[in-house]
């Protein structure tokens, strides 16, 4: 066995990966609570007022909820409703000597996609004035009616911390996008939506914390 972990340790390290040790300490939390605002929210997917965010008790997320995010095709939809964006610039108030970064996020919503047709959810984020950011695609494909998960998992040397000290606003953008294909729209309707009226499809940010 322990042949086997040195040639594992000695292959993680040919291939330039770091070897992270079991008895590796998580990061601290602070223990003041982060503040989040929504200072702007604009387009299609996010009307004045129906975008909302909460931290969590622990400090370790925060959650993005939707009550009119929704891209569809077919009866009843307006030409321009197969595609829906939101841009939020948040305000993170981060707890003095904190720094933190996105490491993952859970994404959730619902799809009725009649057989033929196709959706995508999209999705990329920034701190203010920095080019760096992940961006993320999930695709879907009809026939689908029921709820959908995904999640994004970033890697730690991926990871993108806001700089000690500075205040930047958390771009995080959104996009959803429905294509009939060849299913018959003039008699059925697709949609693919992040809509949280019923207070369970948020959108949840798992936050990663640096000390200064």
């Amino acid at each position: 066995m322990r042949n086997a972990v040195l040639t594992a340790t000695t292959l993680f390290a040919s291939l330039g990966a770091t070897v992270v040790p079991a008895a590796a300490a998580p990061a601290p939390l602070p223990v003041d609570k982060m503040v989040i605002d929504v200072v702007a929210a604009n387009g299609s997917g996010c009307p004045l007022g129906t975008a909302d965010v909460t931290v969590s008790p622990d400090n370790k997320a925060f959650t993005v909820t939707y009550s009119e995010f929704t891209a569809q095709v077919g009866v009843g939809a307006k030409p321009l409703d197969f595609r829906k964006n939101c841009q939020l610039a948040l305000n993170v108030d981060v707890p003095q000597g904190f720094t933190y970064a996105i490491a993952r996020t859970d994404y959730r919503g619902f799809a009725r996609l009649e057989k033929g047709a196709s959706a995508t959810q999209s999705s990329f984020y920034y701190f203010q004035g920095e080019g760096h950011t992940h961006r993320s695609r999930h695709n879907f494909t009809g026939p689908a009616d029921g709820d959908w998960q995904r999640t994004d998992t970033i890697g730690i040397t991926s990871v993108s911390f806001l700089p000690c000290g500075e205040q930047r606003y958390l771009n995080v953008n959104t996009e959803l996008r429905v294509n009939a294909g060849w299913s018959d729209k003039k008699k059925t309707t697709s949609f693919l939506t992040m809509d949280s009226t019923d207070g369970n499809l948020d959108t949840v940010y798992h936050v990663a914390w640096k000390k200064c």
